[in-house]
C-alpha cells in the first residue's frame, strides 16, 4: 500500500510542476472581442428569477394568510 501511495506521490511531484508551468501565460491569451452583452444578459436573467422568487414568495404568503383565516 505504501509503495502505491509513494509512486502517486512521485508522480505528483514531477508532473504537476509541469502542468503549472504550462499555465502562466494566461494573461496573454486574446480571446476577441469582449463579450460583455452576455454578461448583461446574465445580470438581467438574475434579475428576473429573483424578482420571480420574490413574487412566489409574496403569493404564497397571501394564501398561507387566507388558509389561516379560513381554519381560524
Amino acid at each position: 500500500m505504501s509503495k502505491k501511495l509513494f509512486v502517486v506521490c512521485l508522480l505528483a511531484v514531477v508532473i504537476l510542476p509541469a502542468d503549472l508551468l504550462a499555465q502562466t501565460d494566461l494573461g496573454a491569451q486574446k480571446l476577441g472581442r469582449g463579450f460583455w452583452h452576455v454578461f448583461a444578459a446574465y445580470a438581467i436573467l438574475w434579475v428576473f428569477v429573483f424578482g420571480w422568487l420574490v413574487r412566489i414568495g409574496r403569493q404564497l404568503a397571501r394564501v398561507e394568510r387566507k388558509l389561516e383565516s379560513i381554519e381560524g
